[in-house]
């Protein structure tokens, strides 16, 4: 293996450092974000208990205010049964009262069933209120514990930063960026062992795609010093040098 494939595998090992340690720096703020959408899941549902308490009291009122003008009918229909002219009419007129009062007792039930949910609904917000103060005390010391092990992974990541730049200056331009393309498209992964299977007869695959490659792609890598991709995934394509 020449210089610049020599040098591309010591790149894709530093790469694959900065990549872990980046990685392990997203997963330390993984958890303050999950935090953050549990919190922001109470206080959504907080709001909508709100809104939904605000709603049943509009019902309530009302249906309070029907029944109060019920109850005004239903002294009309008191006041007209002494001065009911015959049996008939006394008779049309209580029925007309029985059945506004049947329909007044089931508003009337309607709207203590309507209060009593009220009540549960204001319980549950007390509940979800105070749980919300729990999971920000929780957040805040996640977030402080965070910060501290993220400067950490910041110098860490700084460190091996330094050590990807020493390494890419050992990488020809044009390389590099090739380098660099080829490894966003596989998270980091931009060089590719070719695996040997049989030299007699031939066949050759792409680590990393594992498809298979022609003796022709082989014996030129073997021969030269220079870029050769997989034709399937356009990795970087190298055989292990023992010396490396």
């Amino acid at each position: 293996m020449g210089p610049l494939l020599n040098a591309l595998v010591k790149l894709q090992s530093v790469e694959n450092n900065l990549r872990a340690a980046k990685a392990k720096l997203a997963r330390c703020r993984r958890n303050v974000i999950l935090k953050e959408n549990q919190l922001r899941t109470l206080q959504n549902t907080l709001e909508a208990k709100k809104e939904e308490i605000q709603l049943t009291k509009i019902q309530v009122d009302r249906l309070e205010l029907e029944v109060k003008t019920t109850d005004e009918t239903l002294a009309r229909y008191r006041a007209a049964l002494n001065t009911a002219k015959n049996n008939k009419e006394y008779a049309t007129i209580l029925t007309e009262l029985n059945t506004t009062r049947a329909d007044s007792s089931k508003v009337e039930a309607q709207t203590l069933e309507l209060m009593k949910n009220v009540e549960i609904d204001q319980t549950q917000c007390g509940q979800i209120e105070a749980e919300i103060e729990k999971e920000k005390i929780e957040l805040s010391e996640i977030r402080k514990q965070t910060e501290e092990i993220a400067k950490k992974f910041e110098t860490e990541i700084a460190a091996v930063e330094q050590q990807w730049q020493a390494a890419a200056k050992d990488v020809q331009a044009g390389a590099l960026e090739t380098f660099k393309r080829v490894a966003d498209t596989y998270d980091g992964e931009a060089i590719a062992e070719i695996e040997v299977h049989d030299s007699k007869s031939g066949v050759y695959t792409c680590g990393g795609c594992f498809m298979s490659l022609t003796a022709e792609t082989a014996n030129t890598l073997l021969s030269r010093d220079e870029i050769i991709r997989c034709p399937n995934c356009t990795r970087i394509l190298y055989f292990k040098d023992t010396e490396i």
